[in-house]
């Protein structure tokens, strides 16, 4: 994200001695993203941050392609994904591609016999129940209901619930998750029309920085493996930091819908872009204002991307019979729009309260069996009269 942020105690000077008061010297890390290119953050910690002493398994833990090649239009009911106790164990990748992996989670307990590393991918989380705090190597975030959370491959983290009853929408990406560039200007900064400004990121604070020595064990992903490795020391031993690559939040209640006098399609709603696709935020907002609008969608074809929809919350004018955590997809090649009679219904509707996260990838999606023991069996027949 390119916004500027700090925490902690950081000398005057890049790469240059950092005194541990204690004696010796405190240890540098570059903290980056697409090599020494993309964004980075300068770390300083207090031990070594290379002390592995034993890697203790590998497993697997590659999704199960149910439908390799699909043009079958589905709908997933989240909120029958039963809950478990564990974070990664209750992480269950729905619809996969070689750019990311769209999944849920409804995890009982907090991550604390444990720290958690994707080597892989950026990972972002959607908080559709549940509170908590996001406690990572640079810094805490409190979280919410509606709440996104960007966390950047290589940060270590545990998550804290304050709730038993946590349902997580979320998507793995092997491409840095950005602002959409048609929001900034050429220093990145958020521009005027944009539908929210750097104002409403909720930034990391409350700085973790622990001298501890012992076996401590990060479970990390990478290449399709779950590697179980300890280290010699605690992995928030950080005394400070700065830099552009870093965990944030952003509510989806802050997100300012744009609208128009006629239907305004998909993009005006994105949140977030990477190379390979986008992220879409639908919020309550006013209709269209034209004395003959029709407020439902025009109907339009996926000839580019597979579109993913998860329905948080609201009336979801557009569709019949879609309730809280169903996830809809509508694969590329096959034209979709309002169900039966949703277009008629919307004429004269003044507003809407509907919420939802949609994900529109550029590559077509795998379905995997842990979303085939989801599906409906029926959604893609909902067009017919």
């Amino acid at each position: 994200m390119p916004i500027y942020h700090k925490l902690g105690n950081i000398p005057a000077k890049r790469h240059t001695q950092f005194e541990n008061p204690k004696g010796g010297l405190y240890y540098e890390q570059l903290f980056g993203t697409e090599g020494f290119h993309g964004h980075s953050s300068l770390s300083y910690h207090i031990h070594r941050p290379t002390q592995v002493k034993e890697i203790l398994k590998s497993y697997s833990v590659e999704p199960k392609i149910a439908i390799g090649k699909n043009i079958k239009s589905l709908l997933l009911k989240g909120f029958e994904l039963k809950p478990e106790d564990d974070f990664l164990d209750s992480r269950k990748a729905m619809l996969v591609n070689k750019d990311c992996t769209i999944g849920l989670a409804a995890p009982r307990k907090s991550l604390t016999t444990y720290f958690y590393k994707n080597a892989d991918a950026d990972e972002m989380l959607f908080i559709h129940k549940g509170k908590g705090k996001l406690r990572t190597m640079l810094g805490n975030i409190p979280f919410g209901y509606g709440d996104y959370l960007i966390i950047p491959r290589g940060i270590i983290y545990q998550i804290e619930f304050d709730t038993d009853e946590n349902r997580l929408f979320y998507v793995e990406s092997y491409a840095p998750f950005y602002t959409p560039k048609r929001y900034k200007n050429d220093s990145g900064q958020h521009l005027e029309h944009s539908p929210f400004c750097e104002r409403d990121f909720i930034l990391p604070t409350e700085l973790e920085s622990h001298d501890e020595k012992g076996d401590f064990v990060i479970k990390m992903k990478k290449e399709g493996m779950m590697h179980e490795v300890v280290y010699a020391t605690h992995p928030f031993d950080v005394v400070g930091w700065d830099g552009y690559n870093f965990p944030y939040g952003f509510s989806i209640h802050n997100f300012e819908p744009i609208t128009g006098r006629v239907h305004l399609p998909p993009p005006i709603h994105q949140t977030f872009e990477t190379s390979t696709f986008v992220v879409c935020s639908f919020v309550p907002r006013l209709y269209d204002y034209h004395p003959k609008a029709i407020p439902a969608p025009y109907n339009h074809s996926n000839i580019d991307s597979d579109e993913v929809l998860y329905y948080v919350d609201g009336d979801f004018m557009s569709r019949n019979n879609i309730e809280q955590g169903h996830i809809t997809l509508h694969p590329k090649g096959i034209p979709h729009g309002p169900a039966p009679g949703a277009m008629e219904r919307s004429i004269g509707h003044k507003e809407t309260q509907e919420l939802a996260v949609m994900v529109d990838t550029f590559r077509p999606l795998m379905v995997t069996e842990e979303a085939m023991g989801i599906d409906d069996g029926q959604y893609y027949k909902s067009w017919v009269d």
